[in-house]
C-alpha cells in the first residue's frame, strides 16, 4: 500500500453545514454509511511499555506508528486489525480481519494463536506484544460522516461525538461510560487523498478550520484518562 495525504483540522458545526453546502455537488456518500448518514466508529488502542505511540506523537516524532482494534456500530461482522505508519502528513495503513475469538484472546494476554495467521501483520503484531509489552490503553468513539471523490481518491470525513470510553477494554460492550474529548461545539474533519486534492475542493473547505495535525484522538484519550502513564501487565 502506497503512502498517501492525511490533513487533520478542528472546525465548528457551523464549519460543518457550510462545507456540506459547497462540497454536496462535488462528493457523494460513502457506501458503507447507514440510514442516518453516519456510522458508529470504535477504537481500541495499543501502545508498548514506553508508551512510545503517545510520546512519539508529542515529541514531533517523523515517522509514528501505532496499532488499533476497530469495529462499526458495535457489532462483531467486521473486527480489523489495522497498523498505521505516518510520515508527517503522509499515511499508511495495514489492516487484516479479526474474530471475535481472537479480539478475547488477545485482551486476556493469549496472542500465540495470530502465529498461524498468513498475513505478516498478525506477527508484527504478536511480536510487538512479546517484546515490547503491548497492551490496550484507551477506546476511542465516534460518530463519521464520510463522503468520496474519485478524482484524486479523496476521502473527507467528518468526526462528531468523540468520546473515549472508561472502565474496560471490551470493545463489544455497550454499558462502558464515555468521556466528550472535545468541546460541545467543535469536531474533526479528515481530508485524505492519494494522488492530488483538486482545487474545487481546496476552496470548499473552510478558511479558519483550525489545523489540528499536531493532536490525535489517541493523544487527547490519553491525556484526558492518564492512561499514557500507566502499565498494564
Amino acid at each position: 500500500m502506497s503512502y498517501r495525504h492525511e490533513l487533520k483540522y478542528l472546525i465548528s458545526y457551523t464549519d460543518l453545514a457550510l462545507v456540506r453546502a459547497r462540497l454536496g455537488p462535488l462528493l457523494r456518500k460513502d457506501r458503507n454509511v447507514t440510514e442516518r448518514g453516519a456510522y458508529t466508529v470504535r477504537s481500541l488502542y495499543f501502545d508498548d511499555y514506553g508508551n512510545t505511540a503517545y510520546n512519539d506523537k508529542y515529541l514531533g516524532g517523523v515517522e509514528r506508528q501505532k496499532f488499533r482494534i476497530r469495529i462499526y456500530n458495535g457489532s462483531d461482522g467486521v473486527i480489523n486489525l489495522e497498523h498505521k505508519t505516518k510520515w508527517c502528513s503522509y499515511v499508511e495503513k495495514h489492516s487484516v480481519r479479526l474474530s471475535r475469538r481472537q479480539v478475547d484472546d488477545i485482551l486476556q494476554g493469549r496472542y500465540d494463536g495470530l502465529l498461524n495467521c498468513p498475513e505478516p501483520l498478525y506477527r508484527v503484531f504478536y511480536h510487538e506484544c512479546r517484546t515490547k509489552m503491548l497492551r490496550p490503553r484507551v477506546i476511542v468513539d465516534y460518530e463519521r460522516e464520510p463522503y468520496v471523490l474519485a478524482a484524486g481518491e479523496v476521502r473527507i470525513t467528518f468526526d462528531t461525538h468523540v468520546r473515549t470510553a472508561l472502565g474496560g477494554w471490551d470493545i463489544f460492550d455497550d454499558r462502558l461510560a464515555a468521556m466528550e474529548l472535545l468541546e460541545p461545539h467543535l469536531l474533526v474533519m479528515e481530508v485524505k487523498f492519494t494522488a492530488f486534492l483538486p482545487s474545487l475542493v481546496q476552496r470548499a473547505l473552510p478558511q479558519e478550520a483550525t489545523d489540528y495535525t499536531a493532536m490525535s484522538k489517541y493523544g487527547l484519550a490519553c491525556e484526558s484518562t492518564f492512561y499514557n502513564r500507566r502499565i498494564d501487565s
